[in-house]
């Protein structure tokens, strides 16, 4: 059950990766609230068989592992949730919906950020669980890991203010890291299918 929940839960991942990319090149914010979500809910799935199948010297990184992914798909989906039901109703005004659409990168901006930190950290914690057989499960090993650097960075951009409504070029810029992101994703979901595909039945 564990071995199918994995590669289940990495497959739901890839094509929410896949999903948010297109919402991104064709500029559909709701589609991207959408898949965003998908990625949110089965990241914690696939977290968690990572945190299954550690070695017994790596549990803790299993459990540091599941407990950040948690709480980053707990800031996440609040994020996206409340972007598909109270912004896209557009009955809000004023300060509230200055702090509640995602557009205005403020308070929710802010949140999100926060939550690709907290993913950030998962990845990192997740890759220390990875006992490398061969060379795709090393690149799947460094790829988490090194996504942790990305943890940094969410982490100081809302403190900078570096996205701003009124900054020219944000939205593109904004759209350009994300694409990034997808394109560097991508990969990892797809080599956890692979490596849970060649772990035992449990």
């Amino acid at each position: 059950m564990n071995k199918k929940i994995g590669i289940c839960a990495a497959a739901v991942n890839l094509l929410s990766v896949i999903g948010f990319l297109v919402s991104m090149l064709v500029s559909s914010p709701y589609a991207s609230y959408f898949t965003s979500i998908g990625i949110a809910f089965s990241f914690v799935a696939m977290i968690s068989v990572f945190a299954y199948y550690a070695e017994e010297t790596a549990k803790a990184a299993g459990f540091a592992a599941a407990a950040f992914g948690g709480m980053y798909a707990l800031c996440n989906s609040i994020v996206y949730f409340i972007q598909l039901t109270s912004v896209r109703s557009g009955k809000l005004t004023g300060q509230a919906a200055v702090l509640l659409d995602f557009s205005h990168f403020d308070m929710m901006f802010n949140l999100d950020m926060l939550g690709y930190c907290l993913m950030a950290v998962s990845t990192f914690f997740a890759g220390l669980t990875i006992q490398a057989k061969d060379l795709a499960e090393k690149w799947l090993k460094w790829l988490l890991i090194i996504h942790g650097v990305f943890a940094v960075t969410c982490f100081i951009v809302p403190l900078l203010g570096l996205f701003d409504t009124a900054v020219k070029g944000s939205d593109a810029t904004g759209t350009f890291i994300l694409v990034f992101w997808c394109v560097y994703f991508a990969p990892i979901s797809a080599l956890s299918i692979r490596f849970f595909l060649k772990r035992g039945n449990a």
